[in-house]
């Protein structure tokens, strides 16, 4: 098979006329050219694996659902190191709720868009338990899905006599950004949760 192009020189098409670009005025195209670039290094800069480091716990797309699971307990097992609360960021991270609109994250319909409301309700009476928890067994795991994932698991908090039931539903996000990474789509209590109410 051969590919035919018209040749230059011909005139009788308009995409290759004589009649210049520039309004009839005969300088050469290339003087109009600009040169626009930006020096790439072809090295790593010396505090690469350092600021690295430094990066933000988060989703991974090397994790697997019940991986992911873990990491945000052993998270919140440790809450407040680094920093208080940096269990809960890391819970918040994994979160894959829209910010812009309410979730079901908790069960209930919630307005989740300010990490300072996410922070609130895991310092509900419910949900501290997860914080610095000294214990927990997993007592289900189901691949529902494909790219749908819950596992239940129990925990024993901190406080004397505090224990609690919870599940996790981890969704794999397919195209956009976050393609291929799991996801926390919820995370529910055993029980009527939210009952009295709760201030966020």
């Amino acid at each position: 098979m051969s590919l035919w192009l018209p040749s230059s020189s011909s005139s009788s098409s308009p995409l290759f006329s004589n009649k210049s670009f520039n309004g009839g005025n005969n300088k050469s195209l290339t003087s109009y050219r600009f040169r626009a670039s930006a020096d790439v290094p072809d090295f790593l800069s010396v505090d690469w694996l350092e600021s690295r480091r430094k990066r933000p716990f988060g989703p991974r797309l090397s994790f697997s659902a019940e991986e992911s699971v873990q990491y945000q307990l052993d998270a919140l097992m440790f809450n407040d190191q680094p920093r208080p609360d940096y269990g809960v960021e890391v819970m918040y991270r994994f979160a894959g709720f829209d910010p812009f609109e309410r979730s079901l994250y908790f069960g209930p319909s919630f307005d989740l868009g300010q990490f300072e409301r996410f922070r609130r309700i895991f310092h509900h009476s419910t949900y501290r338990v997860l914080l610095n928890h000294t214990e927990r067994k997993i007592l289900s795991s189901l691949n529902v899905e494909e790219n749908l994932y819950k596992q239940r698991i129990w925990v024993r908090g901190a406080r004397p006599e505090e224990e609690g039931t919870f599940q996790f539903t981890m969704v794999q996000r397919v195209g956009g950004f976050w393609d291929g990474y799991w996801l926390t789509e919820s995370l529910l209590h055993d029980g009527d949760s939210f009952s009295g109410g709760v201030a966020y």
